[in-house]
């Protein structure tokens, strides 16, 4: 059913997968984005309400385990209810609405009232928990079927309805849902139906996320490994031969930053490149935008007047990324564009410069291999530059290295500060996080400055027990400053010498 009714609206059951936001299909994050309303469980991927609209009706109707939670009949209600008014209603649940995720009966409901839906499946956690694991769950010399099962049966039942010697005698790999609390009966059930108590057993906890770890064993100690290390739900549990290729292609929990919490200080609009590198390497990242950047007024009497002049500079030094998009995003408003830096020798600091201005349209002709100010001072010691003008631009808090260089050598230089690098605000609950990381990541003097004043605020909170890892010199100098050890810093003053760092560090 795909149509709605007069009047009505339509509900879509969602699948959002096993926890990795990667795995959300596209046509889940497309109904997210337009759903008028969103009834969202407890185990979808974080993040997955980013996309929603601001005015959409988002209410949590999962279950957290020994919390009181909704009853499934008054979220069957509730979904009719929002259907009926109109609109488009998203259901999202965790790995697949179809595969133990009780969509059939919401599904029921829906057609029970003549309300049309739709069902999108997600990536069921049965599937990618032994594929992150690196079990195939199928294998032309361990398992030609695969039987996925809940251990976690529907309690109103008189008697269990799962035939326990025809799984014991199901010649293929077992995928057991929500039975880490009864392992050594679910073990013992399949023993006594006649699976060897040497068959391979693995259990895999929070599978698809940083966090993932796997626990393996056999029918006869696996219980007993599991509550040893620890293990709780969210876990999957797989059985037979297909279990044994595990340390063979084990990759999820293999990959360097694995298990580590990453945190990233990175103003929000450049903070994804840095953290979707962190995460493909296994951390867990938390983003944690210690930084605001606000351009200054394009109409103010100093920037005005620099860009209504830019052709009369015989050089022009951007510092920054920002810097760079702000100029020629400035000049452009000013009725201006590339061609305007024709006559002009250009000097950007760092690899993210030089690419926004070649996105630009404009080639760098003088970068230093030190990503920072002081270095492009001595680059330019090549330029010629007494008597001419210079223009460098920067943000509002930067040192004067550069442009006294320059002077020095005999140049007019104007410094012009396009933007500023303001706080961010950062509640308590995103704080704790980040006082309880592993690593946290600094690439600018402001956002050591900025954090720390933030935690210091939150008063309960500090990065004591956090490795410190900087992007450079004068990052490591204001962090030392301010009482924290540098125990990184990246010999490449850009994200990838940031990134390889970490990485060094973490496998050492």
């Amino acid at each position: 059913m795909s149509a709605p009714s007069d009047g009505g609206g339509i509900a879509y059951l969602v699948g959002a997968g096993p926890g990795d936001p990667g795995l959300l299909t596209a046509r889940a994050l497309e109904l997210i984005a337009s759903a008028d309303a969103i009834l969202y469980d407890r185990l979808i991927p974080a993040g997955a309400l980013d996309g929603a609209r601001p005015d959409a009706d988002l209410r949590y109707v999962g279950k957290r385990p020994g919390a009181k939670s909704m009853p499934q009949e008054e979220i069957n209600a509730l979904l009719v209810e929002l259907t009926s008014g109109g609109g488009s209603v998203v259901r999202l649940k965790g790995g697949d609405p179809f595969v133990f995720g009780r969509g059939g009966e919401e599904a029921a409901a829906l057609l029970e009232r003549g309300l049309p839906f739709e069902v999108v499946p997600g990536v069921t956690s049965g599937v990618a928990a032994p594929a992150y694991a690196g079990i195939p769950v199928t294998h032309r010399e361990h398992a030609s079927g695969v039987a996925l099962v809940t251990a976690l049966e529907d309690p109103a039942k008189p008697e269990s309805t799962l035939d326990w010697p025809a799984l014991a005698a199901f010649p293929g790999t077992l995928v057991l849902y929500m039975g880490v609390g009864g392992l050594a009966r679910i073990a013992a059930r399949l023993v006594a139906g006649g699976r060897a108590p040497s068959e391979p057993v693995a259990v895999i906890e929070r599978a698809t996320l940083p966090t993932q770890r796997t626990v393996t064993g056999t029918l006869a100690d696996i219980a007993e490994r599991a509550r040893d290390a620890g293990v709780r739900a969210p876990a999957v549990t797989v059985v037979g031969p297909v279990v044994s290729l595990h340390e063979q292609l084990s990759w999820a929990e293999r990959r360097p930053l694995h298990g580590r919490r990453v945190v990233v200080t990175r103003a929000r609009t450049q903070a994804s490149g840095l953290a979707a590198r962190l995460a493909a390497l296994g951390a867990e990242v938390v983003e944690a935008p210690a930084i605001r950047v606000e351009a200054r007024a394009s109409d103010g009497p100093e920037i005005a007047a620099a860009l209504d002049a830019i052709e009369s500079y015989a050089l022009v030094c951007v510092t920054s990324a920002n810097g760079a998009a702000l100029l020629m995003d400035t000049l452009s408003a000013r009725g201006g564009d590339a061609r305007a830096l024709a006559g002009a020798t250009v000097a950007a600091v760092g690899p993210a410069t030089v690419a926004e201005l070649r996105a630009r349209g404009i080639r760098a002709d003088v970068v230093p291999v030190r990503s920072i100010a002081d270095a492009l001072a001595v680059a330019l010691d090549a330029v010629p530059v007494a008597g001419l003008r210079a223009l460098v631009v920067r943000p509002g808090e930067a040192r004067d290295t550069l442009p006294q260089a320059l002077a020095e050598r005999g140049a007019s230089v104007d410094a012009v500060a396009l933007y500023d690098t303001v706080p961010e605000a950062l509640g308590p609950a995103l704080l704790e996080r980040v006082s309880s990381a592993d690593y946290a990541t600094f690439t600018s003097s402001s956002t050591v400055r900025y954090l720390l004043d933030a935690l210091e605020a939150d008063g309960a909170r500090s990065l004591a027990g956090t490795r410190i890892a900087s992007i450079g010199p004068a990052t490591s100098a204001t962090a030392r400053e301010l009482g924290l050890e540098v125990h990184v810093e990246a010999a490449r003053h850009d994200v990838d010498g940031l990134v390889e760092a970490l990485v060094t560090d973490a496998s050492a």
